[in-house]
């Protein structure tokens, strides 16, 4: 029996509004690896965050090696063994490899004063022996391949004397080769005693690596079971295991012609031979868990990302979109997952905002603005959507996060666009705002627009869609329809399932 590295009981943390963790159990035993699954927001980067001194735990105890301990910083979880390989990797890409592994605390001579280059480098080939990697210490960090520097944050973590390693998304941005690499080294490290965390959305790679794995759902501890006793579709139910939290309005799912075709969407890296139909008076959903390249296909449509390949098709018609402005002029308006960053001028009143796409169409040949207009204008649109807010003249900053929202939509409806993309269109919102923001979806396709929705919450997908189109790395892994789809065969597919 492999004895306990880490125990963590119980643990509880709570941010404005949101339980991050509702008494989490998970614990590691030396030379294994546990897999920590869950979806987007299950609370699995919470509870490492803890475990590495990002967070502190407002209740629950941590024992290494069967000690007590207290966690308050990073420096706390180093001093225990305990590290953490991101996927935006901590190395300096201007320092060499050597200088990496032991920045702060390289080896010095003559009183401390001078660093011992040889000897760096002596240390260095030899933590790089033991992994097997054939690289040279003095080479830059800029100039390695993705692979090759996540094996020098391994090599940095084994300086460090890391006895619990986890690994986050950590084969997200590597080929089928540099994977079977890493996979080899996890089982060199499991020989040396390293427990490992493994976190990943892949559950196709556990067959592996994974000796046990913990699920996490909404905060909370699911279960714990031995990989080899369980099934992809037991993983994948316990997962998404939940009854449908949001009343969704009803209507009927019906849609007419085909109003825009893709084939063949790509840009490399990102989104690889997307092909898919929308109709009009249609809602599209679209899911696929964190990295699948949702909001890339998006930008790529709305022409704010260049594509390298395939065709776009409205109305019968093949058009090029290599602009924000080509897709405004052939109707199609986008509202981004980030309304604040992307989507808002926050510093302008609610009148400017809505008018932004569309301000051309309120001068006079001279540039003079129809103040009269714009003020019917948006005025009808603040009514229809009811948008709350003291008047037009205010500010967006003051205005709630579902009222924001409405006022994103306001800017492409009186642009007069046919085609939404909504990109996660009710992140950050209420419940009661939520539920408004689904009627005047509804609304709008019934009066004949098209949408294409991307959410992470598969109820809402659920709940809103009339087909699903599912992505898995970059890659439309099936399109189901919407009525008879369930959780589960959304993340069957979104985790490589066929």
């Amino acid at each position: 029996m492999k004895r306990e590295l880490l125990v963590m009981k119980n643990i509880d943390k709570s941010f404005p509004g949101v339980h991050a963790l509702d008494h989490v159990n998970f614990d590691l035993r030396s030379g294994e690896v546990h897999a920590l699954l869950g979806e987007n927001g299950a609370g699995k980067s919470t509870l490492m965050k803890i475990l590495t001194g990002v967070y502190q735990m407002d209740g629950g105890e941590i024992e290494v090696a069967g000690e007590p301990v207290t966690i308050t910083n990073a420096g706390d979880a180093q001093k225990l063994g305990i590290s953490i390989i991101y996927q935006e990797f901590n190395l300096f890409p201007h320092l060499s490899v050597a200088e990496n592994l032991f920045i702060k605390r390289e080896p010095r001579k003559y009183g401390k004063w001078i660093l011992d280059g040889k000897k760096l480098h002596e240390q260095s080939e030899e933590l790089l022996q033991r992994i097997q990697l054939n690289l040279d210490p003095a080479r830059p960090v800029s100039s390695l391949s993705v692979a090759q520097q996540q094996m020098v944050e391994i090599a940095k973590a084994l300086s460090l004397n890391a006895k619990i390693m986890i690994m986050d998304e950590p084969t997200s941005a590597l080929t089928d080769h540099e994977i079977e690499n890493l996979f080899s080294l996890i089982l060199q490290l499991k020989k040396q005693n390293v427990g490992i965390v493994y976190i990943s959305h892949r559950l196709e790679e556990l067959s592996h690596i994974a000796d046990r794995v913990t699920v996490l759902r909404d905060g909370k501890y699911v279960g714990t079971v031995n990989y080899s006793d369980t099934t992809t579709r037991e993983l994948v139910s316990m997962m998404v295991g939940r009854e449908l939290s949001e009343y969704f309005p009803q209507r009927e799912h019906a849609y007419g012609a085909p109003i825009l075709e893709v084939e063949g969407l790509s840009r490399k890296g990102a989104v690889n031979d997307v092909s898919f139909t929308l109709h009009e008076g249609e809602i599209l959903g679209v899911s696929g868990l964190m990295g699948a390249g949702r909001t890339e296909m998006a930008r790529l449509l709305f022409g704010a990302d260049r594509k390298d390949g395939g065709t776009v098709t409205f109305k019968g018609e093949q058009i090029e979109i290599s602009s924000p402005g080509d897709a405004i002029k052939r109707g199609i308006g986008y509202l981004t997952e980030d309304r604040k960053r992307d989507g808002l001028t926050l510093g302008l009143n609610v009148k400017d905002n809505i008018t932004m796409a569309s301000i051309k169409e309120y001068a006079s040949m001279l540039g003079v603005m129809n103040e009269g207009k714009i003020e019917k204008a948006t005025s009808e649109y603040v009514d229809q959507l009811s948008i709350k807010t003291p008047s037009l003249e205010q500010l967006l900053r003051n205005l709630s996060g579902g009222n924001q929202q409405k006022v994103i939509l306001a800017r492409w409806l009186c642009k007069g666009s046919k085609i939404l993309i909504f990109d996660e269109p009710t992140r950050g919102i209420d419940v009661g705002a939520k539920q408004e923001i689904y009627e005047l979806m509804n609304s709008l396709v019934k009066e004949g627009h098209s949408i294409i929705m991307i959410s992470s919450e598969l109820p809402e997908v659920l709940g809103m869609s009339d087909r699903i189109l599912v992505m898995h790395e970059g890659r439309v892994a099936g399109i189901l329809d919407g009525p008879s789809a369930t959780e589960e065969s959304i993340m069957y597919l979104a985790t490589g399932g066929k």
